[in-house]
């Protein structure tokens, strides 16, 4: 088993190599510029996405960009200074508010007074969908109903029928773990993957459903079982999507590492070898963030552990399919 464990390692690049949460090479430039206190070309590079629209590579974007501005905010409110009604700027202050009322324990009450916040980014560029993204993530923290719910969604995919980053956030709505079901959870990332473009991450929206029932807290009963060929299927797909991507692409990076961890769970140690080998250098801090307070030593230390489960399949026979019955404590 040594012996193999070894020789795994082929394809792998070393744990100094590994890194968590990389810009790519339109993202590096803005963030290097925001910390030294210049957000033209955060703006810009915002600006470019709206203009020619790029909704994808703008959602994430503005989560980045976000998520800098709440560190290191000198530059971000130099730009709200300079243009206070900049339709970008404006996405970029209510994805940050948003993000903030969620770590509070008064979740529900401060993300109700970001409402005004979030209004005028979808007014700031009726065509965009992104402000309608963060509108559905808002919805879930504010306790929002059904129909609420519903009529956001009918405002995000008329802006953008297949837009990823709603379908995520509207996934996360209908998960057992918030207002909907396991159900309800599969039944809707099932029907979007089926009517997906080719090559979209919505087809990665089952495995997504899958990783939400597998870390159900909850734990469901009999009558919300999900079969096991359900969990595979979603697995399977999601594996397909991978393979047409290249290997070392930052771009499906998430996706990949959160089918890693779905094809552990259900220890199909050969598949997740053959991720982890794709994914190569690109950690993201989802889904290890979920499990662990350090996500780049959860993911290195799941690479390990992948690499001895299919080594210590092979004197039993070889890799075989790479699959097998759930963990113990799955769901």
């Amino acid at each position: 088993m040594v012996r193999h464990t070894s020789g795994l390692a082929a394809g792998l690049p070393a744990d100094d190599d590994v890194l968590l949460d990389v810009p790519d090479e339109r993202l590096a430039p803005a963030l290097v510029a925001a910390g030294r206190g210049e957000y033209e070309a955060a703006a810009k590079l915002l600006a470019a996405t709206r203009e020619a629209g790029e909704w994808e590579n703008r959602d994430r974007y503005v989560t980045r960009l976000a998520a800098f501005a709440r560190s290191r905010g000198e530059w971000f409110d130099d730009w709200r200074f300079a243009a206070p009604h900049d339709p970008d700027a404006l996405l970029v202050k209510a994805e940050l508010e948003v993000a903030r009322g969620w770590e509070s324990p008064a979740r529900a009450e401060l993300l109700r007074e970001v409402t005004p916040l979030i209004t005028a980014a979808a007014e700031g560029d009726p065509g965009d969908p992104v402000p309608w993204r963060v509108a559905l993530d808002h919805a879930r923290g504010t306790n929002a109903s059904h129909t609420v719910f519903e009529r956001l969604w009918a405002e995000a995919i008329r802006r953008s029928p297949h837009h990823y980053g709603c379908h995520v956030s509207a996934l996360q709505y209908l998960s057992a773990a918030w207002y909907g079901s396991h159900r309800e959870c599969f039944d809707f990332a099932e029907r979007a993957a089926q009517d997906a473009l080719p090559g979209s991450l919505v087809q990665a929206l089952p495995v997504r459903a899958a990783f939400a029932y597998l870390t159900s807290e909850a734990g469901p009963g009999p009558a919300a079982k999900v079969p096991r060929e359900r969990l595979d299927e979603a697995a399977d797909l999601a594996i397909a999507l991978s393979r047409e991507y290249a290997a070392d692409d930052p771009w499906p990076a998430e996706v990949r590492n959160l089918l890693t961890y779905v094809l552990v769970r259900l220890e199909r140690w050969s598949d997740a070898l053959d991720q982890l080998r794709l994914t190569g250098p690109y950690a993201t801090s989802f889904p290890w963030d979920r499990i662990s307070d350090d996500p780049l030593g959860q993911f290195l230390e799941l690479r390990d552990g992948v690499r001895i489960e299919v080594a210590a399949a092979w004197p039993l026979g070889g890799r075989g399919t790479g699959r097998g019955s759930l963990t113990s404590g799955s769901h």
